[in-house]
């Protein structure tokens, strides 16, 4: 897909990517400024490998504010990106024969990191109608002694599924029967939220299961700085500093540059967020009512996050599958991600997902050219 949209673009074609979740927003300019001044003050030099004490308690503060939960700053560790933290998780904690957990769909590099583990992916079908989120009852069926983790990601990439205080409850007495079972709580799209109600996570709801819960986080979706590659990550002391010691060999610290606009981001001015949630949400109401009018088509409105995950089941027949549909979307000038991605097929979904981060025009053209290509067959 990747190779094709740049052929196409070589050649002249205007292709719109709704394919990757980036926001189209610029970076905030306080959180700029704090970068352009850590260079002038010539702060490029290494830092602690858990991250500079100034981002450690900045994220401490971002955990507590906006999660609602209170974490030391010793329990937070800062690696480049959210995806590092949990690939230094996973790969600090897992043997040859583990399982993990994962709720399908599921973001793309979740069942790679585990099986570049060793370990094995357990998936745990979920569906629209079910919000995309898991049952206790699944999770009790889906448990084995060779079970060591369970992904939960809420807001959710690639379907928006936000798991409420009530569902995180639901799925803790389930959890607390088997001590074995380490749960890492993927959050980076909390502030994302169209839904009333304060975000829920699973290490504020069930306390006293927090010493076997890792919550990520971090500033790339939340202050647009998806480029900058920093991730932070609350947790127990033993796997705070397990996965610390296997950065000190991976990559040592986070760019100290990007740090430094970290704790702009975190303790500089929020009140932004609500407009880019505003626009996100117009956005997303704008995406789901096109969507759902194109015959073959159709998209639950997701509580959270920039995506939307698209059914298109009724045209299978036609396109064989969701794989041999993206090409032909790309082929009329659309790039984006089919449902097998993303695991669909373990949960029966056969489709694509669209990321709205996009402007509005863009993604009212992106729109039109998939009735086109759908309806006149080209």
């Amino acid at each position: 897909m990747t190779d094709r949209a740049i052929a196409l673009r070589d050649e002249g074609r205007d292709i719109i990517s709704l394919s990757v979740g980036e926001p189209d927003f610029p970076t905030p300019p306080h959180v700029v400024e704090a970068m352009v001044r850590a260079l002038a003050e010539g702060d490029t030099r290494y830092t602690a490998v858990a991250g500079t004490a100034a981002l450690r308690r900045a994220s401490a503060l971002h955990f507590e504010r906006d999660l609602g939960l209170k974490v030391d700053p010793a329990q937070v560790l800062v690696s480049s990106g959210g995806k590092q933290s949990i690939f230094l998780a996973l790969l600090a904690t897992l043997n040859a024969g583990d399982d993990v957990l994962i709720p399908a769909p599921w973001w793309v590099s979740y069942p790679e990191i585990v099986r570049f583990a060793g370990a094995n992916v357990v998936p745990i079908a979920t569906d629209a109608q079910g919000g995309f989120r898991i049952t206790p009852d699944q999770l009790a069926a889906a448990i084995t002694p060779q079970t060591r983790w369970l992904l939960l990601n809420s807001p959710g990439n690639p379907t928006g599924a936000t798991y409420s205080a009530q569902d995180l409850q639901a799925l803790g007495e389930v959890l607390r029967a088997h001590p074995q079972v380490l749960v890492l709580s993927d959050d980076i799209y909390a502030p994302l939220r169209y839904s009333a109600g304060a975000h829920a996570t699973l290490a504020v709801e069930c306390p006293d299961l927090a010493d076997r819960v890792l919550t990520v986080s971090g500033v790339s979706k939340s202050h647009a700085m998806t480029g900058l590659r920093i991730g932070v990550a609350a947790g127990p002391a033993w796997l705070i500093g397990a996965m610390g010691r296997l950065q000190s060999h991976v990559s040592g610290n986070a760019s100290s540059i990007s740090q430094a606009g970290a704790v702009a981001a975190f303790e500089g001015p929020q009140a932004f967020l609500l407009d880019w949630r505003d626009r996100f949400r117009a956005r997303r109401d704008l995406c789901v009512g096109r969507i759902n009018a194109i015959p073959g088509l159709f998209t639950p409105t997701p509580d959270g996050a920039f995506y939307c995950m698209i059914d298109a089941a009724p045209l299978m027949e036609r396109f064989g599958d969701d794989e041999a549909l993206a090409m032909h979307l790309l082929e009329n000038g659309v790039a984006i991600v089919a449902a097998s991605a993303f695991g669909g097929q373990h949960c029966g979904f056969s489709g694509f997902r669209i990321s709205f981060a996009a402007d509005e025009a863009r993604l009212v053209e992106a729109i039109s050219r998939i009735e086109k290509a759908l309806h006149d067959g080209a």
